[in-house]
């Protein structure tokens, strides 16, 4: 006889669906089970039988039959202890032990010795794919429930029903009828946090530049480098910027938060309701920046989507760890190719980079003598030439600020005000590209930036004299053409004028060109 439950497998940041089939026949005891499975999944035989014990019933090896599991399809490598429950469930169908219809349910979880059920990873993975499917409900740690249910924000035309359950014997319960088990609602309002920044953006004094600049960078996705002496403000401005992006969409919040529970970084009965601000340290490799491992897993690129990067120090860090961001800087996304697997990851992050113009961080500063030969600040400022420039939008110099500036009450750039900027123009651009998957005017490509960033006579005249000096390649010409859309967003302008093609090429200028 064998019996059939449904399972789910994680692969990069989606789900696929795994049978879980149980066959059981007379002979030698024995319970094997075969499918690609990693060290625990083979473990989970002992659990399994534990927890089969433990709620009353006889486990595989009191009995005198030998049962095979194979975990289907068989050639996709699994991992992880999320199935559990299904094995557990399939042999005790299979053994006659219990009868219930699993037909359209998809099972996870994992067992402890008692019977209780323990949360799993990438829940809202498996409810969205369940869903897609034409799955009608997911069974799975009741830790995991709410998250889980974030699926059925998505408009489709059957929505899952999301069970949690706590242990082994309630599930079983269910599925024979004798328990009745409420599904998740969650409404909008539900997603509704408070704003709580650790740092606002009107708390900054001075550095008006800088911050027209990152009002900019948050209306459309654009990149920014600042440079500037020691304790003049880069970090305090970069981490401002959270405070002015505007608020996730459902669809964002719902990328974002399968991002972070596939890579177990989401908090129990959680979910992402803020845009995501990671600072990883100089001495982060390759693999912890990219992405990498085996099997693939996300890196801070891709922790940071939709929201901001923040790489301080930014010449410290690994040659080869910088080379690495040009490509998905550019895509959007980053492929992570292995010899049995290959993940594609997103990675549409606004990266923000702060920077000494020097080893001391004084070269160019009007009050302190810079202590560093001309060879150390070559060297220095070479990790920030080329290629890797080419795709910063935005540069701005921060000079140390006068103490009158320090104690200057001057409540100008409120973080409410600019935000509702920000979000106007937001709304302008998902009005312009409608439900395609360009949210920003930063992701625009050849063919948008051709239809929407036309540019008066005036405009061309001087931006031909920029390009054909050497000053723009044709990439920093598309990007000025980008900065400037998003800078008449800001006005509400429908066309982009003179004024907001000389704003973007002032801030595409570096102090020391």
């Amino acid at each position: 006889m064998v019996a059939k439950v449904f399972s789910a497998a994680l692969k990069g940041l989606s789900a696929q669906i795994i049978e879980v089939e149980v066959a059981a026949s007379k002979g030698l005891r024995s319970f094997t089970i075969v499918g690609l499975g990693d060290k625990a999944i083979e473990e989970a035989k002992e659990r399994v039988g534990a927890a089969i014990k433990s709620i009353g019933f006889s486990p595989p090896y009191q009995q005198t039959k030998r049962v095979l599991i194979n975990l289907a399809p068989a050639n996709l490598k699994k991992e992880g202890t999320l199935y559990d429950l299904p094995i557990a469930l399939a042999y005790l169908l299979v053994s006659k032990q219990t009868i219930f219809k699993s037909e359209g349910k998809i099972i996870l979880g994992e067992l402890a010795l008692d019977g209780r059920l323990k949360p799993i990873k990438g829940a809202i993975s498996f409810a969205l794919s369940a869903q897609e499917k034409g799955f009608s409900e997911i069974i799975l740690p009741k830790e995991n429930k709410k998250e889980a249910s974030l699926a059925r924000l998505l408009k489709t035309k059957k929505t899952i029903k999301v069970v949690g359950v706590e242990s082994l014997k309630e599930v079983i319960d269910y599925l024979k009828g004798e328990k009745e088990i409420e599904d998740e609602e969650i409404n909008l309002s539900d997603l509704k946090t408070s704003l709580d920044f650790e740092i606002e953006f009107n708390w900054i004094k001075g550095q008006n530049h800088a911050k027209r600049g990152l009002e900019i960078a948050a209306a459309g996705g654009h990149n920014v480098l600042f440079q500037g002496p020691p304790g003049a403000g880069k970090t305090l401005l970069a981490k401002s910027i959270v405070s002015i992006l505007p608020k996730l969409s459902i669809e964002e919040l719902l990328e974002i938060t399968k991002i972070y529970s596939t890579a177990g970084l989401l908090k129990e009965n959680s979910f992402l309701s803020q845009r995501v601000f990671r600072s990883p340290h100089h001495t982060s490799s390759e693999v912890a920046l990219i992405g990498g491992g085996s099997p693939p897993r996300p890196g801070e690129i891709t922790l940071a989507h939709r929201g901001v990067l923040f790489l301080d120090e930014f010449p410290e860090f690994h040659r080869d760890v910088l080379e690495s961001l040009r490509q998905p800087i550019e895509d959007g996304e980053i492929t992570i190719q292995r010899a049995k697997d290959t993940s594609t990851f997103p990675s549409k992050f606004t990266l923000i980079a702060a920077s000494n113009p020097c080893p001391c961080g004084y070269y160019g500063d009007p009050e302190k003598e810079c202590s560093c030969t001309f060879s150390q600040i070559a060297s220095y400022q070479r990790k920030l030439s080329g290629p890797l420039m080419d795709r910063v939008d935005i540069f701005c110099w921060i000079p140390s600020l006068k103490y009158e500036e320090l104690v200057s009450t001057d409540k100008q750039n409120l973080s409410d005000d600019i935000r509702e900027k920000v979000e106007i123009a937001k709304k302008i651009q998902k009005e312009r590209f409608g439900k395609g998957k360009i949210l920003t005017n930063s992701e625009m490509k050849i063919p948008q930036i051709k239809k929407y960033c036309q540019v008066n006579s005036n405009s061309q005249i001087i931006l031909k004299k920029y390009v054909d000096s050497g000053k723009l390649s044709a990439r920093g010409y598309h990007r000025i053409l980008k900065v400037a859309r998003t800078i008449a967003d800001l006005e509400e302008k429908e066309n982009i004028s003179f004024n907001n093609i000389t704003e973007a090429l002032i801030y595409r200028s570096r102090k020391n060109d």
